[in-house]
């Protein structure tokens, strides 16, 4: 595809200019996708000041917001350093983004953890895709071995094809829209491809692409979503900063 958008990082400096907001705005709305209660405020101020004044909501959604932080920070190297995704990495980014997160139900009477895939079946969608428990490492280890293939020639379908099939086989407990979308970005970035923001205004074209995959096996409309998330993902970084910034408040 010679219209996707390209970005290449020469060191940490360089990686953090050039991701500042859209690391911000990233995590605001991957996190607000499946949590309502999750504001642009809050989120600016724990990645920028490592902390939230007048906090009044529920600790998940604190949680949730710092693990965006902390997942970004861990992974900052491995993607600098150009590091293929494997299963350890796949775990220890659900196990960042999810930590003190799962509920009762999951944590104490399906003894359900972050970072280990999951032990029960759940019904996901309408249409319940996911993997038996006892087939999810080696579905991912299929998928892997597929993305991993040095004959890929073009890896922003190969990022795409990666997070419909990582999403159709829902690997973890909870968290796997997260994970699924921090990994897309992942491995768009190593191959030097400009990461995308999927916009919560967006969610319901974006849930209707995977649905197209998971009951058609259609690709092409989750590939053509996210081409036009990555050109409003950084149409919206060129325009003026306060402007972004005032949008963002007035959904909260």
């Amino acid at each position: 595809m010679t219209d996707i958008i390209k970005m290449q990082f020469n060191n940490p400096n360089d990686f953090e200019q050039k991701l500042y907001d859209f690391k911000i705005i990233f995590a605001y709305h991957s996190g607000k996708i499946e949590n309502n209660k999750i504001t642009f405020h809050d989120t600016r101020d724990i990645f920028e000041n490592g902390k939230v004044t007048g906090y009044t909501g529920d600790l998940k959604t604190l949680f949730e917001i710092e693990n965006q932080k902390t997942c970004y920070e861990f992974l900052k190297p491995y993607i600098l350093d150009k590091k293929d995704l494997d299963i350890k990495l796949i775990k220890k980014v659900q196990y960042e983004l999810t930590k003190g997160t799962y509920d009762e139900h999951r944590y104490n009477i399906n003894k359900e953890r972050p970072g280990e895939f999951k032990i029960h079946d759940y019904v996901t969608g309408v249409n319940e895709v996911g993997s038996n428990p006892k087939d999810v490492e080696n579905d991912l280890n299929e998928l892997l071995d597929e993305l991993n293939n040095s004959q890929i020639n073009d890896h922003f379908i190969a990022g795409v094809y990666f997070h419909a099939r990582f999403e159709h086989i829902h690997p973890f407990a909870d968290g796997n829209g997260r994970t699924g979308r921090t990994l897309m970005n992942y491995y768009f970035m190593i191959h030097n491809i400009a990461p995308v923001i999927i916009y919560n205004e967006d969610k319901q074209e974006y849930y209707e692409a995977l649905e197209k995959f998971d009951t058609l096996d259609e690709l092409k409309p989750l590939i053509n979503f996210i081409k036009k998330e990555q050109i409003k993902t950084w149409d919206k970084k060129q325009s003026n900063n306060s402007k972004n910034i005032n949008t963002f408040l007035l959904e909260d």
